[in-house]
């Protein structure tokens, strides 16, 4: 039997009793005052009475007691009917009390609410581990029975606020949880609570954990300060560039012509080793604004790390001891591999830096794979399947505030001379530029682990190349066509390619430069262009020569990389380039590998002729 059938049994069963009730004795009155005395009923007995209370009723006494009967029901009915949808009405506030309780205790914010007084009157579940104890014990007691004294006035402070505006009030908060003593930066909104004849009552709180959102927007903030220091370092990289070139340049030719026993040939050894210094300064502020040309091979990491050990324990010293943890069959990457030379030796120049006497230094390469869903949890981590180099020392180590400024150029905690602050910079623009990320984790005095997230590349692995040649590779006769808009860069560049045996047509306008191929008694063998000039860039310049003369073999020079001959700093096969600034062996060099390339040449040839087809768009974005 339910609640309501229960209430309809006990209230009409009450109303026939009552009734019942008032025709008993209503007879009992009527046999005593208007039939028979006290005496007659005690000499007939009880049997009398009763036949006169229930058998021998009047006419008019019946129609009485029964319609009182039938009014005590009908009544008894409507009163059962008024308390079963009374009961059902506080079942059903009960049951949606304790949804609304279960939904207050389960929505992650805290929720609080405290009287005029700054007494606790409720507060849910994530506000229990926030004082570390239960609703129960929290409820009559105030911040001051929880909190140290200042932090509890500041919650006292904020409430008055409230309470006196009468309006909602939003404040950030760092609080420290009482359970298991984790931090978390609040967004907490209090409002003013009014009975309903409209007093206050008290303040009602939520307050939301925001702290991955200030730690996204730190992040943007960050990124966004890195773009704009690389774009200024790129143009800073690329104006030293051509100054760079006419210093070093001079002084190299200067060299050649003094002897060793004369006193300026040590000063002007002096000249050149400030320009090579700044000339790696500019390279790698090249390489943070990602603007650092390059041309990727697809390679095995495990065997570029181990030929680069043996000059990595020469750079670090003795006391350091380097291990070596190479996880096998590992995933193949595209990168220059000069590159990982530079990230090698940044981080290994680091973490000598950061260990005081005795130290280690570990490499550790293996494959991993994100998926979205860890990369929704772990702020910074791509999704995708990478290659993972992770470079450890037991130094010194970084606090938070260090951290968070490790990749910006110039930045440095070395002493002054100790350093130009472009080293992690360098490592940061390199990881960029080759679509991977990086993570680094810290804590001082327990040491560094920095982790590069190279991108896996599906293809074959190639073959790497160094150019250790002792002798420089001179001319064979040819003939070299040399246009730079810069008159004190393209005399240095005559006077370069004439002692290295070129046959040399030079100009400082590329129009004048196509004049100057057609009107040609010879063939030209080799054009060398600077890539950004006013009239029109190198590689517009190079199409127009080609259309004419097809053997033409084009190195291309700039002092930074431009997209017309490289997307994103990265060079297509068969693209020649070398960077400003340059000496007369790079310059011979490149020359000769350039004169050399026939299969290098044959791609690029072949990429020219789409160009000049008409499909310029789609050349372009593979450049």
């Amino acid at each position: 039997m339910n609640q309501t059938s229960k209430v309809y049994v006990n209230v009409l069963g009450i109303a026939s009793a009552v009734g019942l009730l008032f025709w008993l004795i209503d007879g009992y009155f009527e046999f005593i005052f208007f039939h028979q005395n006290l005496t007659f009923l005690v000499l007939e007995g009880p049997e009398t009475l009763m036949e006169s209370l229930v058998f021998q009723v009047p006419m008019h006494s019946l129609f009485v007691r029964l319609s009182f009967v039938v009014a005590c029901v009908i009544c008894g009915f409507i009163v059962a009917v008024f308390l079963s949808r009374r009961k059902k009405t506080e079942a059903l506030l009960k049951e949606n009390e304790q949804k609304f309780r279960a939904l207050i205790r389960t929505i992650p914010d805290l929720i609080w609410l405290k009287d005029q007084n700054g007494i606790y009157l409720a507060c849910n579940s994530r506000f229990e581990h926030f004082f570390g104890a239960k609703e129960k014990d929290i409820i009559g007691k105030t911040d001051y029975d929880f909190l140290d004294k200042d932090l509890a006035d500041s919650f006292r402070k904020h409430d008055a606020i409230v309470m006196a505006k009468g309006k909602p009030s939003i404040n950030e908060e760092e609080i420290i949880f009482a359970d298991d003593g984790h931090r978390e930066i609040l967004e907490t909104i209090k409002t003013a609570m009014y009975s309903n004849d409209g007093q206050l009552a008290g303040v009602l709180g939520i307050g939301r954990n925001i702290t991955e959102r200030i730690n996204l927007q730190a992040q943007f903030i960050q990124s966004q300060k890195m773009e704009s220091v690389g774009r200024l370092a790129g143009g800073v990289a690329h104006d030293y560039n051509n100054i760079s070139s006419i210093i070093m340049g001079y002084t190299e030719l200067a060299l050649e012509k003094i002897e060793q026993s004369d006193p300026l040939y040590d000063y002007l050894m002096e000249i050149y080793t400030a320009s090579k210094r700044s000339t790696d300064i500019t390279r790698q502020l090249l390489a943070f604004a990602r603007q650092q040309t390059i041309a990727p091979i697809v390679l095995d990491l495990n065997d570029t790390i181990e030929k680069t050990l043996k000059m990595l324990c020469r750079l670090i010293g003795e006391d350091i001891d380097i291990k070596w943890f190479p996880k096998a069959e590992l995933w193949p990457i595209k990168i220059d591999p000069s590159q990982i030379n530079q990230i090698l030796v940044n981080l290994c120049v680091n973490a000598r830096d950061a260990i005081a006497n005795v130290g280690k230094v570990s490499f550790e390469t293996k494959n991993i794979s994100f998926d979205e869903a860890y990369c929704a949890d772990h702020v910074g981590f791509i999704a995708g399947e990478y290659v993972l180099l992770a470079v450890s020392d037991d130094g010194s180590g970084m606090s938070p505030k260090t951290l968070d400024k490790i990749f910006e150029p110039f930045f440095t905690t070395k002493g002054i001379g100790k350093g130009t602050g472009l080293g992690l910079s360098t490592v940061y623009g390199i990881v960029k530029q080759n679509n991977g990320f990086i993570n680094v984790y810290s804590e001082p005095e327990k040491g560094t682990t920095f982790k590069i997230y190279l991108p896996r590349h599906f293809g074959d692995i190639g073959l790497t190349t160094h150019e250790d040649d002792l002798e420089i590779p001179l001319s064979r006769g040819e003939l070299v066509l040399l246009v730079e808009d810069d008159p004190s860069i393209l005399k240095l560049g005559e006077r370069i390619l004439t002692v290295l045996g070129y046959n040399i047509l030079s100009t400082t306008h590329p129009t004048e430069a196509i004049q100057l191929a057609n009107e040609s008694p010879g063939t030209i063998d080799l054009l060398i262009t600077d890539v950004v000039m006013p009239e029109m860039n190198g590689r517009e310049l190079s199409e127009q020569l080609l259309s004419h003369h097809p053997n033409l073999k084009v190195l291309f020079m700039s002092g930074y990389t431009a997209n017309v001959i490289a997307h994103r700093g990265v060079l297509e096969d068969g693209v020649h380039f070398i960077s400003k600034p340059f000496s007369k062996k790079d310059l011979a060099v490149k020359a000769r590998e350039v004169l050399d390339d026939t299969k290098g040449y044959e791609n690029f040839s072949a990429h020219q002729k789409s160009l000049n087809q008409g499909d310029k768009e789609t050349s372009e974005d593979s450049f």
